[in-house]
């Protein structure tokens, strides 16, 4: 007997070891076949976290995101305390204590899978589903399993438990775009994850296992009875207290969509943006552009592009103003007006437009109109808020009930006052601003058009219209290279072309349609004779001119052939004409303007830094003259476009413009170190005005993009200088005087306003020449121009 049953237990040991030994055999060629072909994670690996792009000023505010993962990387040492508690009940509970499977929840899971047929329950640890977010695809299939249980082991030998909680909580999708807790924090509730409440941790922690499903914005009673069940375990695993638990059980959902009229609270600069994005697709490419996680920081100012935005909204609307009203471009029904609820839902579908509210018009009575804005509120507009009212205050001409209106308020910081609404409407004329620092060529401003949104063609970049008088600058640098100087007498007077490529003569004309015979060459550019110009281009020869103006930058292709030249037919952009007018600033440099002041990737790595060609000036040593510090070493220098002579005396000619000229719209500033140019297409199809000091350049356009008139008087000083002035105000208000440095081989002489010689006598006038073309006393008298004593001798 006993023998019996020692021999069933043999049987029995050696049944249940081969039986052990085949499971092994099996359990290890299963691996080995899995195992070969899958990675071996190694410390320090660079997981790829899809982070999107970020564009910044140059002050760090945040202009735009761009990328289809919205993700925050955060570290483990900053994720608070209930998070990691909420994901572990949720998801793992026993994560810090398994070696990344837990045989216990796969034991479950077989069990169920045994007793129901149905694979609802993974047995999936923390571990496995960053295994398989890292290397796998979704799909739920045995295969995918056992790969995901190789990975985790090999994950948690790897890396610690906090790396490996840090890692999921950075990757996992969370719904709406949001990667990472951290996203999801700012994209359900808007607010950093440290602020988030318990109930609002429970939300998110609640989320891994199905994002759309749960998702308290599309399905908010789903969503809150998995949360109810994350905080049940947090309660069972003594996490939280039974006060805390039954408080945030009963709290109501708070997750709302982000705020399309805030944008997230992003600094406005949508044509920065733009232009950011384009050259980031071009360094690195559309896929790791939007992926890589890369931080731009721009050359922008925040105070100075909230300036040129503000200038070009205001000017252009005051453009809008002198003109006839437009009337509405959409309306609603009567009744839709009239009915709160109705009127309330239409208004929530239209977005503000550049800095304006849209309102729907209520009533009319007489010279009143009664409007109403988003959040029911009731406005009445009277003659003194209706710029357009005709003279006999009859509104009904102007509008009619139903009709949508915009309205902008006079004091932005003041919206509760009802009382400071005005009538106002979007201009079909457009402008653009850009300004540039001359030493090195960062762009601090630039706005492309009236609003991004209605256009996303960059006027400032893209768009070439003709310069009109604001190019004759260059047509006078290139006179002083070829032998004139400031004084140099130029005849005024009507010119007869004929020429066989046109159909008849070409009657060139004074804007003023007058004539006023010998004038010094600084008396023409103040007063921007045309016919002065052109017998200037004729006396220097077209391709002298088209050689020394192409040193600024423009285009020699772009420039005409032709006596039209010296009018400005040629067509360049504000961002050419500002690069072009840096170098009368700087006394001489081309520099290249630039956007990008550093990109930066993933923690911090920074892997672009701007190293801009920059011009020697006071501020920068020129090679030769020191050297090198340390903190010069590096530096590139721009090439040298003219002479700093020429560029000085240039820009002096143009500070008259603003002191005596077409420029006086500037004496507003009181400042004494601003030069300036206004430019006037024919038939004002374009108006500019452009202008600096000795550390900004600023170039402003106004016309319509179809081209036709502006108007009889919107020329250059009219339609864009106060857009220049209400900018640069702005942008130099705490900015002392600086004047370019005046180069050593300058002098001043008093010379004879008449003949533009030397005075030889005391009631001449101050003009400014290089040394070597300082005009004698000699060429005065030779001239006819006699001095105080023959004065005398000749009354005897």
């Amino acid at each position: 007997m006993w023998t019996s049953i020692y021999r069933t237990l043999i049987w029995i040991a050696a049944s249940l070891l081969s039986l052990s030994l085949v499971t092994c055999l099996i359990a290890g060629g299963i691996y080995w076949h899995f195992a070969r072909h899958l990675p071996h994670p190694k410390p320090g690996i660079a997981v790829k976290l899809h982070e999107p792009l970020r564009i910044y000023t140059a002050d760090h505010k945040l202009i735009g995101v761009y990328g289809k993962q919205k993700r925050i990387p955060i570290q483990y040492a900053d994720i608070p305390k209930q998070v990691i508690n909420a994901f572990v009940a949720a998801e793992d509970d026993r994560f810090f204590e398994h070696p990344g499977v837990d045989y216990q929840g796969i034991v479950r899971a077989a069990v169920h899978l045994l007793a129901t047929g149905r694979k609802t329950q993974g047995g999936s640890t923390i571990t496995m589903q960053l295994a398989r977010d890292l290397y796998l695809s979704d799909k739920r299939t045995f295969t995918r399993k056992i790969k995901e249980t190789i990975l985790a082991l090999r994950l948690n030998d790897t890396f610690s438990k906090q790396e490996i909680f840090q890692l999921y909580v950075n990757k996992i999708y969370l719904g709406k775009g949001a990667y990472g807790v951290a996203a999801a924090a700012q994209t359900y509730y808007h607010k950093p994850l440290a602020q988030l409440d318990i109930a609002e941790i429970a939300m998110i922690a609640g989320l891994p296992k199905a994002p759309s499903a749960f998702n308290p914005i599309n399905n908010p009673s789903r969503a809150k009875t998995r949360r109810n069940y994350v905080l049940a375990r947090m309660h069972d695993l003594g996490q939280i207290s039974d006060k805390a638990y039954q408080q945030a059980k009963q709290a109501v959902i708070t997750a709302q969509q982000p705020p399309t009229a805030k944008q997230n609270d992003r600094f406005k600069a949508p044509y920065i943006a733009a232009m950011v994005r384009k050259k980031m697709i071009a360094r690195y490419g559309a896929q790791k552009a939007y992926t890589a996680g890369f931080d731009v920081v721009t050359t922008i100012t925040s105070a100075r592009q909230k300036a040129a935005r503000k200038a070009i909204h205001n000017n252009l609307r005051a453009y809008a103003k002198r003109h006839a009203w437009n009337g509405a471009s959409r309306s609603v029904s009567a009744q839709v007006a009239k009915t709160k609820a109705q009127r309330q839902q239409k208004l929530a579908e239209l977005q503000p437009v550049a800095g304006t509210r849209p309102a729907i018009v209520t009533g009319l009575n007489g010279d009143t109109i009664s409007v109403a804005i988003r959040n029911a509120k009731r406005i009445k507009l009277g003659p003194q808020d209706n710029p357009w009212l005709s003279s006999n205050h009859d509104a009904s001409k102007m509008v009619d009930i139903g009709d949508i209106v915009y309205l902008h308020h006079t004091d932005s910081s003041a919206e509760a006052n009802d009382t400071d609404w005005r009538l106002t409407e979007h201009p079909e004329v457009e402008g653009a601003l850009v300004s540039l620092d001359p030493h090195n060529g960062a762009i601090q401003a630039l706005v492309g058009g009236y609003d991004y949104d209605q256009s996303k063609f960059n006027r400032a970049t893209q768009a070439h219209r003709q310069t009109g008088s604001s190019f004759k600058p260059f047509l006078y640098s290139a006179a002083l290279a070829n032998g004139f100087t400031a004084a140099t007498i130029v005849n005024d007077a009507p010119i007869v072309y004929q020429d066989a490529s046109l159909d008849e003569s070409w009657r060139p004309q004074n804007y003023s349609g007058k004539y006023f015979g010998p004038t010094r060459l600084r008396t023409g550019l103040v007063h921007s004779r045309n016919l002065v110009s052109i017998r200037v281009l004729r006396r220097i020869g077209i391709n002298p001119a088209v050689n020394h103006i192409s040193q600024f930058g423009l285009g020699e292709k772009q420039l005409p052939h032709s006596l039209s030249l010296a009018l400005g037919s040629a067509s360049f952009s504000p961002l050419q004409m500002a690069r072009g007018y840096a170098v009368f600033a700087n006394n001489g440099f081309l520099i290249s303007p630039h956007l990008i002041k550093t990109i930066k990737r993933g923690q911090g790595e920074t892997v672009y830094r701007a190293n801009p060609e920059r011009a020697c000036s006071d501020r920068i040593a020129c090679p030769g003259q020191q050297q090198p510090s340390s903190s010069t070493r590096n530096l590139q220098y721009a090439p040298r476009a003219i002479p700093a002579d020429n560029a000085y005396i240039v820009g002096d000619m143009m500070r008259d413009v603003i002191k005596n000229g077409t420029g006086r719209g500037a004496l507003k500033l009181h400042r004494e170190d601003l030069s300036g140019k206004t430019g006037t297409t024919n038939k004002q199809i374009d108006a500019w005005f452009g202008g600096f000091n000795a550390n900004l350049v600023t170039v402003c356009w106004v016309g319509f993009d179809q081209l036709k008139s502006l108007g009889h008087y919107e020329t250059g000083a009219h339609a864009a200088l106060p857009i220049w002035t209400d900018f640069m105000g702005a942008a130099l208000a705490d900015a002392s005087t600086t004047l370019p440095s005046r180069p050593d081989d300058i002098a001043d002489v008093k010379i004879n306003p008449d003949t533009g010689q030397r005075a030889l006598h005391s009631n001449g006038i101050n003009e400014i020449f290089r040394k070597q073309n300082v005009p004698t006393k000699a060429e005065a008298k030779r001239s006819g121009q006699r001095s105080p004593s023959e004065d005398v001798q000749s009354l005897f």
